[in-house]
């Protein structure tokens, strides 16, 4: 299975990847005084268009990121997606949790020509495929806390919920529809009793980043949600099994302290709003992802 990001249709490549329009050159220009002096594409973001920026400021070179909402289909849902990420970025400003400082933000596209979030560049890398295995899900199980115990004020956020489901129908190649019936059934009824915190809700390797053999940034903020914390080990364990493994989700859930995990996360990470044409995309490993969590959920 491959990692979050890797494979773009060529359609969503010039979209994501392509030139920044210079009407989005322009507004960092006002907001920062200074001059684009390199703008280049980050890759792995399949939901909107991201790319570095190095700025120059009163003899100095601002390293800066410039995320812009493009996908039209994303802002019918959520079109305060910008003016969220700039919320929660300020309000993980004077915490623990490694995230980048907000620069500017222009919340409706008025100024940049779509939503636009500026944003200060953090060091390291994302790593997908690392060396030691055992260290790198130790990191990406600690950074969780800090992150759940962000305080947001009541009604800043919106609540958690499962993304809609595209399809009910299990993919034409699976032998096992039973296995996707019931798992369509389940995440109509979420599990209840774990307390609601702050949620990165789209947390997993390829929205952190390392430097040293330590987490150094946590980024992406803009889909942040008020909801159970075990929804962002969820996403992140149906992401760490795509790309490296169901022993790798296994133990990431291990490290963090999974006793009282219900396997309704990973259902609802592994069926994930996808439409028909996705289901019939996914493989018999990403099934019997699947198939497990069910089986547990009896």
């Amino acid at each position: 299975m491959e990692a979050h990001g890797e494979a773009l249709s060529a359609a969503d490549a010039r979209l994501l990847r392509g030139p920044v329009l210079e009407q989005a050159l322009r507004w960092v220009r006002s907001a920062t005084g200074g001059e684009v002096k390199r703008c280049a594409p980050l890759a792995g973001g399949t939901s909107s268009a991201v790319h570095a920026l190095d700025v120059a400021v009163a003899g100095s070179v601002r390293p800066l990121v410039l995320r812009r909402f493009v996908r039209t289909d994303w802002l019918a849902e959520e079109p305060d997606l910008a003016q969220r990420e700039a919320l929660v970025l300020e309000r993980l400003a004077p915490g623990p949790v490694p995230a980048p400082e907000l620069v500017a933000v222009d919340p409706d596209g008025a100024l940049a020509g779509a939503p636009a979030v500026l944003m200060t560049r953090l060091p390291g890398a994302v790593v997908w495929r690392p060396r030691d295995l055992e260290p790198f899900l130790r990191g990406l199980a600690a950074a969780l806390p800090a992150i759940h115990a962000t305080p947001v004020g009541p009604g800043a956020l919106p609540a958690y919920e499962p993304y809609a489901l595209g399809s009910r129908r299990a993919p034409s190649w699976s032998r096992r529809p039973d296995v996707w019936e019931r798992a369509f059934a389940l995440l109509d009824a979420p599990p209840t009793g774990a307390a609601p915190c702050f949620l990165h809700r789209d947390y997993h390797p390829g929205n952190v980043l390392w430097a040293g053999g330590a987490v150094c940034g946590v980024v992406d903020w803009a889909v942040a949600r008020i909801g159970p914390p075990a929804a962002d080990v969820g996403h992140c364990r149906w992401n760490l099994a795509r790309a490296l493994g169901r022993d790798a989700a296994d133990r990431f859930l291990a490290l963090c302290g999974g006793d009282a995990y219900h396997p309704y996360w990973d259902v609802a990470a592994a069926l994930g709003g996808y439409d028909a044409a996705e289901l019939e995309r996914k493989d018999p490993a990403e099934e019997e992802f699947l198939a497990r969590a069910v089986a547990a959920c009896r």
